[in-house]
């Protein structure tokens, strides 16, 4: 993987290792995936509604699966707006899509929106109950006209199919 020494710098206490400029290593696609507020209390909260696995079993199985397709899968939660627009930042130049449920924030966030457009990330929003079949409030989403794709009532399942449908496009757009 790594030619020589000269592939390897020390910068104080930390190693950078500098990757093969051979393309001996693959181009993963990379994924970010975002949820927002309350869906920390997957399993617990309305399971009914939302489902009895958590957001560690979710993010746990999307893992696994990240691993057997070769997609390098990065993940993050926050309650908070801010947080949210703070890891779409950290995400310009280094993932190439974003999967994000944003819960309640679909329906209230033009920042997240804003911070999304601003990155010029593709993404595709999810949710894990069909928000069109719920209260009249649910029905607007700030990001979806924005989004490459919606999934929607699906359950759990449909981050997997927003992961596989992501590295498929990733992959059909670098063969272009």
């Amino acid at each position: 993987m790594f030619r020589n020494t000269n592939d390897i710098s020390i910068i104080g206490e930390v190693s950078v290792i500098l990757p093969d400029n051979g393309s001996n290593m693959p181009n993963k696609p990379r994924i970010l995936l975002l949820n927002g507020p309350n869906l920390n209390l997957l399993g617990k909260r309305e399971p009914e509604t939302y489902g009895y696995q958590t957001l560690s079993d979710i993010v746990e199985h999307l893992t696994d699966v990240a691993t057997e397709h070769d997609i390098d899968l990065r993940h993050e939660q926050s309650n908070a707006e801010h947080e949210l627009i703070d890891h779409i930042h950290a995400a310009m130049g280094n993932t190439d899509f974003i999967i994000i449920n944003p819960a309640a924030y679909t329906h209230t966030s033009v920042a997240i929106r804003d911070a999304l457009l601003g990155v010029s990330i593709p993404f595709i929003e999810v949710h894990l109950s069909n928000v069109h079949a719920r209260e009249q409030f649910r029905h607007h989403s700030y990001l979806s006209d924005v989004a490459k794709g919606v999934i929607c009532g699906l359950g759990a399942d449909g981050y997997e199919f927003a992961l596989l449908s992501a590295a498929k496009q990733l992959k059909q757009t670098n063969n272009k």
